[in-house]
């Protein structure tokens, strides 16, 4: 017997909801077929929701049971939360990933081999600058997080919106190859402050805070992760001088 579910979503000509087109994706996948029920205009949906006496659309009916929201789909489903909750190292974990295969990739292309101290400095010039792109796309947020635990931000806040730009400008010049005396230093620097703050703030102090290597809107845990940024940042300057 065909499984059967009714979904009312919102869909006018300014909104689509996209918790509807979700409802709509797991429901398929759930093997139901769907009466989809566009609401096509803010008085539709009011009436819908006076009607049935909910706060939110979309809301979906199985067997003439009101099973609600997305949330209460995927409850329903035994599908767990959407999205992410709590601590994750998804973003750090996808710009290293991504840094790694651009090293890679730009090595092959260039030199036709897979992996040499080139490609090393390579993927640490391409996770400096993508971490510096998630801080320099909200420098509020970001140096709000980082004037927390980072030492010479505590005492220079201007310091806390100095250094992405920073980050980004020895990722680019390890990538350009510039000469070492024009870069290494500016890595070198705030990898060895940063690195200090971290270990004073986790490991001596034993507070808990969210690492702004991400941006200041981040979930990632403050530790080891933050560490490791600041130590390729002293890497790559020391590369940089013994290499160049």
């Amino acid at each position: 017997m065909s499984k059967t579910a009714i979904l009312y979503r919102m869909v006018t000509d300014n909104h689509i909801c996209p918790f509807g087109l979700r409802s709509k994706d797991l429901l398929e996948r759930e093997g139901y077929n769907i009466d989809d029920r566009p609401l096509t205009s803010r008085e539709e949906t009011d009436a819908f929701k006076a009607k049935h006496n909910v706060k939110t659309t979309p809301q979906t009916f199985i067997n003439d049971e009101r099973i609600g929201g997305y949330d209460d789909l995927r409850a329903f489903f035994n599908k767990g939360e959407a999205g992410q909750s709590g601590t994750t190292y998804t973003p750090v974990i996808a710009i290293f990933s991504v840094a790694a295969l651009l090293a890679l990739a730009f090595q092959y292309t260039v030199a036709g081999a897979y992996f040499s101290i080139r490609t090393l400095m390579l993927f640490i010039a391409f996770s400096m600058s993508l971490l510096a792109v998630q801080k320099l796309k909200d420098l509020f947020s970001f140096t709000n997080s980082f004037i927390t635990y980072d030492l010479l931000a505590m005492k220079w806040l201007r310091y806390a919106y100095i250094y992405p730009f920073v980050e980004a400008y020895a990722g680019i010049g390890m990538v350009a190859q510039l000469p070492a005396l024009a870069v290494a230093p500016f890595s070198l620097f705030i990898g060895t402050v940063g690195a200090v703050s971290v270990v004073k703030a986790v490991y001596i102090d034993k507070r808990e805070l969210k690492c702004a290597c991400v941006g200041g809107d981040s979930n990632v845990p403050l530790g080891f992760v933050s560490l490791t940024e600041n130590l390729f940042m002293i890497a790559g300057a020391l590369l940089m001088f013994f290499y160049m």
